[in-house]
Parts: structure tokens; C-alpha cells; sequence
């Protein structure tokens, strides 16, 4: 199967090794995968600071960026697929480009969601990783694709692994995009909450889709000097082999 990846900014940026990861998970099962080097951000961005005009001339090059023959367009952020499934509906609903914009939508999964519900694929041969961990839902994941199964399903058949649930699992990590930036000290005090529940499960690693929220507990994990090692799912599917 040929698919087309969209990296996002923060993998793009500070994570690029879950873009690689991806890429051979991917391969690994079977899928030829092209990159447009042409693309550049979903937009998302300037959308939640207000910057509708701005935003909407990003997502304007994103539809032609992927106007492709692939089926599929799979990307590691949920944030970021969210965004295109549902705040482009602000641009293009009654547009010119709403037809691109539909043929998009179709096409674009979460990485996790792609595996197992377009490919039917519940876990990675070789995917090894000792320790126990929990993991992050994700808000983009869970409110804006539906999104909680999938990742659980992968991570319960990677050897060694040890999924433990922590308590409120679903609750925001407190970063929010240019939240953590304007309300700083709210941002961080949910931060400190949800890794009060991740420590009570004793976790090696916590694990999400969005490398966003990953970001966001990992500066409070290195300012508190906490034990714990954030992963995205890509990075554990692809371990072991």
C-alpha cells in the first residue's frame, strides 16, 4: 500500500526521530511511503491564537501539498490530523477548495488509527520494550479522532511491556498550544496533577500520539528530576529491532 506522511512541526523540529520511526513501522508492514518535502505546517498554530486569515493560507498549501494519488496520508500527531479533519471545516466547508478539503479528510489517520483500523493490525513484529508504562490520551486524540483503543491495542503486544492504566488518563497534560504560554502557571500546575497520577502507577515510561504533550510533561520531569521517560508510540513500536 502507498501512503503519503505528513510530519508535523514538532516532530519536524525537536522529535525527528518519530518521524523516522514511523517511516520504518510503516515499512515494516508493507506500506510504500512518500514524503512531499514541499510541506510545511497544518496551520494550527496561528488558527488557535485567532490568526484565521493567516492560518487558512497554511491550510490552503496543505490541501495541495497532499492533493496526491496516495489513498492514504498517515501522520504521528493527532493534534495535528484533528486540526485538518475538523478545524479546516472553518475554511473550506462552503469554499472552492471544499472538495480537496473532503478528499483530505477521507484520507488522513493518526498513525495508531491507521494501523489498526485501515490495515487491521494490532501489533508490530519485534517490537520489544521492558519496563512498565502508561499512557497519555492525547485531548486531540481522544475528542477530535475518537482515538483511545488504538495505541492500547499496539502497546499490549510489544514484549516486555507492562501497560499500566493511571487514574484520570483522559484529563488534559496542560499544554494546549499557546496555552502554556499565556497561562503559564495554570499550564504547569495541570502538568504536575497528571504526573502525580503517573506516579502512582510507577511507570518507567509514559507514552502518547502527540509529541506535544510529551514535551510538555518532559520539562516538568527534568525541572523536578523525576524518573520517568517519555516516549511516543512510534518511537515504542519501532524499538527492538
Amino acid at each position: 500500500m502507498e501512503v503519503d506522511i505528513f510530519i508535523p512541526c514538532f516532530v519536524d523540529q525537536i522529535y525527528p526521530n518519530v518521524g523516522y520511526n514511523m517511516v520504518k513501522v510503516l515499512e515494516k508492514v508493507g506500506c510504500k511511503v512518500n514524503y512531499n518535502p514541499a510541506q510545511t505546517c497544518c496551520g494550527q498554530p496561528a488558527y488557535n491564537s485567532g490568526y484565521f486569515p493567516e492560518a487558512t493560507e497554511v491550510a490552503e498549501k496543505f490541501l495541495d501539498d497532499f492533493s496526491s494519488n496516495s489513498a492514504y496520508i498517515v501522520s504521528p500527531s493527532a493534534s495535528c490530523v484533528g486540526m485538518v479533519c475538523n478545524g479546516y471545516k472553518d475554511f473550506f466547508k462552503n469554499s472552492l477548495k471544499s472538495n480537496q478539503f473532503n478528499q483530505i479528510k477521507s484520507k488522513i489517520h493518526e498513525f495508531s488509527d491507521f494501523l489498526v483500523n485501515v490495515l487491521g493490525i494490532d501489533s508490530i513484529p519485534g517490537s520489544k520494550l521492558y519496563g512498565t508504562a502508561t499512557y497519555h490520551d492525547s485531548c486531540a486524540a481522544l475528542r477530535e479522532c475518537n482515538i483511545k483503543e488504538e495505541p492500547r491495542k499496539l502497546l499490549r503486544n510489544v514484549e516486555g511491556l507492562n501497560l499500566v492504566e493511571m487514574e484520570e488518563t483522559d484529563q488534559c497534560c496542560g499544554f494546549g498550544g499557546t496555552f502554556a504560554v499565556k497561562f503559564e502557571a495554570i499550564s504547569v500546575g495541570m502538568t504536575e496533577l497528571k504526573l502525580e497520577r503517573a506516579e502512582a502507577v510507577n511507570p518507567d515510561f509514559i507514552i502518547s500520539t502527540d509529541s506535544s504533550c510529551l514535551l510538555q510533561y518532559n520539562a516538568v520531569i527534568q525541572k523536578k528530576g523525576i524518573g520517568i521517560k517519555t516516549l511516543h508510540l512510534a518511537d515504542v513500536l519501532a524499538s527492538g529491532w
